[in-house]
C-alpha cells in the first residue's frame, strides 16, 4: 500500500513541521517514507509545499499529477494551485481562512478566499473545510494551525496513523512547553 500526501500553504504556517511529523511517525512504524519540501519564498509568505510518499516500492519523494491521495491545504489558493495533483476520489482538507498574497497587498487588491473555496467545492469529490482561524482562536494560539489541519486530515483514515501516534511523535519532536497546546489542536475536531 502507498500513500501520496501533499501539504501546501504559505510560509510560516507550519507545513514543514507537519511533513516532518508524518515522516517521523512513518519511520517509527517501519513504514518506508520519502519527503521533499519546496520552500522558496517561505519567509515572505510565499508558497510552501511538501510531498510525502509512504509505503513499499517508492523511489522518489515526488509524485505525478493525478496521484495524491490527500491534499492538506493550509491556505485555499494554495490548495487550488495543487489540485491537479489530486487523484480521482482523493481527499482535500482545507483551511477556509485565506492569507493575502504579498503581491495582492502591494497592488491594493482584495482576496477573500471565497472564490477558491467555491472552486474546490465544484472540483473535488471529497472536501473537508476547516475554519482554522476560529479553531486557533478557541485554542488560544495562531501557531497551532498545522496541528489542527493534521488532526482534520486524520479524520477519514487516509493517513495510516492514529491521532495518538502523531501526538506521541509530536511530543518527541517539539519543546515540552508546547505539548499541551499542540495536543489540544491535534484533537480539536474530536470534540
Amino acid at each position: 500500500m502507498q500513500n501520496n500526501i501533499l501539504i501546501c500553504g504559505v510560509g510560516g504556517q507550519g507545513i514543514v513541521l507537519t511533513s516532518k511529523l508524518i515522516a517521523a511517525a512513518a519511520m517509527e512504524r517501519d513504514i518506508p517514507v520519502m519527503s521533499a519540501e519546496t520552500i522558496g519564498m517561505a519567509q515572505k509568505g510565499g508558497s510552501v509545499f511538501s510531498f510525502l510518499r509512504l509505503g513499499d516500492d517508492i523511489y522518489s519523494p515526488m509524485f505525478p499529477e493525478g496521484t495524491a491521495d490527500i491534499i492538506i491545504g493550509f491556505e485555499p489558493a494554495e490548495a487550488v494551485r495543487m489540485l491537479p495533483y489530486l487523484k480521482k476520489g482523493g481527499q482535500v482538507v482545507v483551511n477556509t481562512h485565506p492569507i493575502m498574497p504579498v503581491t495582492a497587498t502591494l497592488k491594493g487588491s482584495s482576496y477573500s478566499g471565497n472564490e477558491m473555496i467555491d472552486y474546490l467545492k465544484a472540483n473535488t469529490e471529497k472536501l473537508l473545510l476547516v475554519d482554522g482561524d476560529e479553531a486557533c482562536r478557541e485554542i488560544g494560539s495562531p501557531k497551532v494551525l498545522n496541528m489542527i489541519m493534521l488532526g482534520a486530515a486524520m479524520k477519514n483514515d487516509i493517513l495510516p496513523f492514529t491521532v495518538s501516534e502523531i501526538e506521541d511523535t509530536m511530543k518527541r519532536t517539539v519543546k515540552p512547553q508546547f505539548h499541551e497546546l499542540n495536543s489540544k489542536a491535534l484533537r480539536y475536531l474530536e470534540r
